[in-house]
């Protein structure tokens, strides 16, 4: 065990939240999410909902604080100025969790597959709220 870090985040994600560079992406997703399809590191955090996984997440990651957008969601399809109530969740974290609140960027569906197909990792969460899938770029620590 260790302190301050929250329980759910397993060894192996850890390991690779710490081995990520500046500017790697990891995607927190949903139940229905093709992770494993995608072909990047896939951890499952399997019965954790997206919002838990992402404020854990954000507890030792820092966001990017040299793009615009360091946190992107998926747009729903055909109406893609619907905030899903995962979205706003999501977005309410990171304005309270984030060293570097940001305001979430919307990615079309293909796009945000597109994008995820080279991040560092994916979280599969047990998320079952449609586009709880999130994208965060990992920014620097800066003291």
């Amino acid at each position: 065990m260790l302190r301050n870090i929250p329980p759910i985040l397993s060894p192996d994600l850890l390991h690779s939240l710490r081995a990520m560079g500046h500017g790697d992406e990891i995607v927190i997703a949903d139940a229905n999410f093709p992770a494993t399809a995608l072909g990047c590191r896939c951890h499952r955090l399997d019965g954790v909902t997206a919002t838990d996984v992402l404020k854990a997440v954000l507890t030792v990651l820092p966001l990017d604080s040299f793009v615009q957008n360091p946190a992107h969601v998926m747009q729903v399809v055909d109406d893609p100025d619907a905030v899903p109530p995962v979205v706003a969740a999501f977005q309410t974290i990171i304005t309270d969790t984030a060293d570097i609140p940001a305001t979430l960027h919307r990615l079309e569906r293909f796009r945000f597959y597109d994008r995820a197909k080279s991040a560092f990792a994916i979280v599969q969460t047990g998320e079952t709220r449609l586009y709880g899938n999130i994208l965060l770029k990992k920014g620097v620590i800066s003291n």
